[in-house]
């Protein structure tokens, strides 16, 4: 065999290849209450991850979703950290990565999107495309993710089908290619017919959404008897479907240029089978991913995987700090020793985990695509690179501009050992973006987020697992610019300026007032440097 049939750990290339071929990677994205964490329930279900399915909003004996671990989570009903779903179906392996849904935790999304190989834009079929929806699929365009559009809520009332397809390709360019249609309209959901074929699915809903809907499949006489009129509008929206050529073509959606759409209800569980068989015939599997320099590395290289998520104290009895890693190429084993990128140092993998919400078990061996959680991963960063063999690294993952800012302090300044270490570790989480001074020490950092709630967040986290609680003062603050050395003390000596250094990265940051106060800086101080933070190329501020 030669060395270019065999990848890294003597694993041969067709080996790594099949079970990459395998993988489907992908992150669920939407705006906040369109039923994300809801239909990564519903897809874990349908794959028989899981034996019911939760809602975000449990009342009752109803259990809030498994994705949903944190206890902040769970008390109010929102995603807030990212979770990470491995999931066996049909011979294929499903990664599926989900995401905060709220907008204030949209850097975390970003951060996600660069592990995927494929999107799921989920959509409300009462509110069609949403600011936060928009937001999320530009970074999809910009990473070239290519995007299936699941329109859901489809048992409550909501919007004309067509109307949500034209807002589809009129306000974000994407060209819709429905796959099925439904039968009924929206809060008279009766069932849904595949394009092409026409083969009509009767659904009927089981007893709150808990279990795998029950599916009927009818021919076209015994729908017709069934559903009367709905059929005959279904029929007539079809033939207006083919007239305007919106069929399926896996180039265009390869490209980002369409979508293939699907309808459904996570909820009740009516067509989410549709959904998982469309992943795996239809999405990406894991190929050969850009390094740093752009040159494309194959998924037969030796191993090689990216830093997409630091989480801490998943498990409250152990107090761990875990890397999740998404695997580029090669075959991962457990205990194997990799190189840490930025420092070169070797770092060992004896404890390596595939991680399902709050649930764990060990990883022995990972494949292009595959999400292992490293514990006791101190040394790490998000958008580091491990490897073995020759040097590799990808890019790092950029930081989104943050936009509010407070100091943070101690209440008990007894507990300042726990307080710096609190700090540190939702740093090094990218929780939070940690900004320090001469001037302020490091008893007093400044919080920088995206979103307000980032700090109810890192308040909670630092009160409830450091046992450290702190008290916040918020900032006058509201834009932050990157400057450098020279710049530096002639901005931090202009009122309605101070110039901090980011902790992660020793970037020098510039804190503003609000946008009219910068741009009465940049036009009395053209020479200094007030650059603007950016995301991915997308500029997150004016």
């Amino acid at each position: 065999m030669t060395a270019a049939e065999t990848a890294a750990n003597g694993a041969p290339a067709a080996e790594v290849t099949a079970e990459a071929a395998r993988r489907r990677t992908f992150a669920v994205i939407s705006h906040p209450d369109a039923g994300k964490s809801t239909l990564t329930e519903a897809l874990a279900l349908h794959a028989a991850a899981i034996a019911s399915a939760g809602a975000v909003h449990g009342k009752g004996e109803r259990r809030g979703v498994v994705s949903d671990w944190m206890e902040m989570e769970r008390a109010r009903g929102i995603s807030i950290t990212s979770a990470a779903l491995r999931i066996d179906y049909d011979g294929h392996v499903l990664n599926l990565l989900d995401t905060p849904g709220h907008a204030d935790f949209s850097e975390d999304t970003y951060r996600v999107l660069a592990a995927v190989d494929c999107a799921i834009m989920l959509l409300d079929s009462a509110k069609g495309l949403e600011p936060q929806t928009l937001k999320l699929f530009e970074v999809c365009r910009a990473r070239r993710v290519p995007v299936i559009t699941f329109v859901n809520k489809w048992d409550r009332p909501g919007r004309e089908p067509l109307e949500l397809l034209d807002e589809i390709e009129q306000r974000i360019g994407l060209r819709p290619t429905p796959l099925n249609w439904p039968v009924g309209i929206a809060g008279d959901f009766r069932g849904l017919i595949e394009r092409p074929g026409g083969a009509y699915t009767k659904l009927e809903r089981t007893p709150g959404g808990a279990t795998r809907a029950r599916e009927e499949t009818l021919n076209a006489q015994q729908a017709a008897r069934a559903e009367g009129p709905a059929w005959a509008q279904a029929g007539e929206e079809l033939e207006l479907l083919a007239e305007i050529g919106a069929d399926y073509d896996q180039a265009s959606f390869l490209a980002g240029a369409s979508s293939p759409v699907l309808f459904g209800a996570a909820l009740p569980n009516f067509g989410v089978a549709a959904l998982l068989r469309t992943l795996i015939a239809l999405a990406p599997a894991p190929s050969a991913q850009p390094d740093a320099g752009g040159r494309p590395r194959p998924v037969q290289a030796p191993f090689s995987g990216l830093v997409f998520k630091m989480q801490a104290n998943m498990d409250k009895a152990h107090r761990d700090r875990m890397a999740f890693v998404r695997v580029c190429s090669g075959r991962f084993e457990r205990g194997m020793v990799l190189t840490h990128a930025a420092t070169g140092r070797p770092f060992a993998t004896k404890y390596s985990q595939a991680v399902f919400g709050s649930q764990r078990h060990t990883i022995d061996t990972a494949y292009p695509g595959d999400v292992i959680a490293l514990v006791n991963a101190a040394a790490l960063r998000v958008g580091d690179t491990l490897y073995a063999g020759p040097k590799v690294e990808f890019a790092p993952i950029p930081s989104f501009a943050p936009e509010h800012f407070a100091v943070a302090r101690a209440t008990d300044a007894g507990r300042h050992k726990q307080f710096r270490r609190g700090i540190d570790q939702l740093d090094t989480e990218g929780v939070i973006q940690v900004l320090s001074s001469e001037v302020r020490g490091d008893q007093a950092p400044v919080l920088a987020a995206v979103g307000p709630l980032q700090f109810d967040v890192v308040a909670h986290r630092m009160a409830h697992e450091f046992r450290a609680p702190i008290e916040l003062a918020h900032l006058d603050y509201s834009i932050a610019r990157r400057t450098d050395a020279a710049s530096a003390p002639a901005l931090h000596a202009l009122p309605g300026a101070e110039v901090l250094t980011r902790r992660s990265d020793h970037a020098l940051l510039a804190l503003i007032h609000n946008k009219w106060r910068l741009r009465v800086i940049q036009r009395d101080n053209p020479d200094l440097t007030t650059a603007p933070l950016l995301a991915g190329g997308l500029e997150t501020q004016d």
